[in-house]
């Protein structure tokens, strides 16, 4: 098997990139179709913050090209993530409890209201085949110790029969005797791991790189850059995920992407080193080591 690999980044909008990487005085409404020029693939981001409206998306299935994908963030509250009120749909705040500090209780019947809606408004993406998977960014308090991926049978279910991937953020999950049971359940729902490069160390929030296929259709990597420092305590997705990667790095992500297309019909590789230009350079510099760089971008090599 050799399987398609699709490479972008993790945001088309981030403040960095239409500070540092658009063209100068680029219109909001042209940087999709100018991004979508250059990638084969964008995670959209804003969904994670609230559901999008379908006719929104409707522009983004006509702004890109036929053979262009989306991969989808789940909204924060399914990720397990602190979630204010009013990042709900307005008709689905009746009745949700919070928390002292506002934030929204997850109940069963909320998840589902919340996850078909999701699926409702970005139905457009999967009517025109740019649907890649819809992602599960789980937050690092979702902790083996306190929770049971179980917990997340219904969200997966609900989002079925459309690809799901996870992120899990906290490595006890992967740590001795619990990988097995872990790869099993994503396997046994055929749910795609998500491998990860993030910076070297044994911190609880930093994920091993572990790569595993647990889905023979998709298998995924988020490149989150290297910077443990300001991963542990950075307080800005910039300051977090602040990471220029070196040719040699590069090439070792090269490998593993390489391997896990052995394995997987299609691979999905998200840049998510957010600050400045950082992000989308790597992503076009990793396309050009794959021998993938697009028409103008012939000048994007390594070394």
């Amino acid at each position: 098997m050799s399987g398609r690999i699709l490479i972008g980044t993790s945001s088309w909008a981030d403040p960095g990139f239409v500070k540092e990487w658009y063209p100068p005085k680029l219109a909001a409404r042209e940087r999709l179709p100018w991004y979508a020029e250059r990638f084969q693939t964008v995670e959209l981001n804003s969904s994670f913050y609230a559901v999008p409206d379908r006719g929104i998306v409707h522009k983004w299935v006509d702004d890109t090209p036929d053979d262009f994908i989306f991969d989808v963030k789940v909204h924060r509250a399914l990720s397990r993530h602190a979630a204010p009120l009013g990042s709900l749909p307005e008709d689905l705040r009746d009745g949700v409890e919070t928390t002292e500090r506002g934030r929204v209780r997850l109940t069963p019947e909320l998840e589902s209201a919340l996850a078909r809606r999701l699926v409702e408004e970005t139905a457009p993406l999967a009517e025109a085949g740019k649907l890649g998977a819809y992602l599960v960014q789980l937050t690092p308090a979702f902790a083996p110790r306190r929770h049971e991926l179980e917990e997340l049978d219904a969200l997966v279910e609900t989002l079925s029969p459309r690809r799901v991937a996870v992120e899990l953020r906290h490595r006890g999950w992967v740590r001795d005797k619990r990988r097995e049971r872990t790869l099993g359940w994503f396997s046994e729902r055929g749910v795609a791991f998500v491998c990860v490069d993030a910076p070297p160390g044994d911190d609880v929030p930093i994920m091993p790189p572990l790569d595993a296929v647990t889905n023979d259709d998709l298998a995924y990597l988020r490149a989150h850059g290297r910077n443990r420092d300001g991963y542990l305590k950075g307080r800005s997705v910039a300051e977090r995920f602040a990471w220029r990667y070196s040719d040699e790095e590069l090439e070792e992500i090269g490998g593993r992407v390489t391997s896990l297309a052995e394995q997987a019909g299609e691979v999905h590789v998200a840049f998510n080193n957010n600050r400045g230009d950082d992000a989308p350079t790597a992503a076009q510099r990793f396309r050009a080591l794959l021998g993938q760089a697009p028409a103008g971008d012939e000048q994007l090599r390594l070394g």
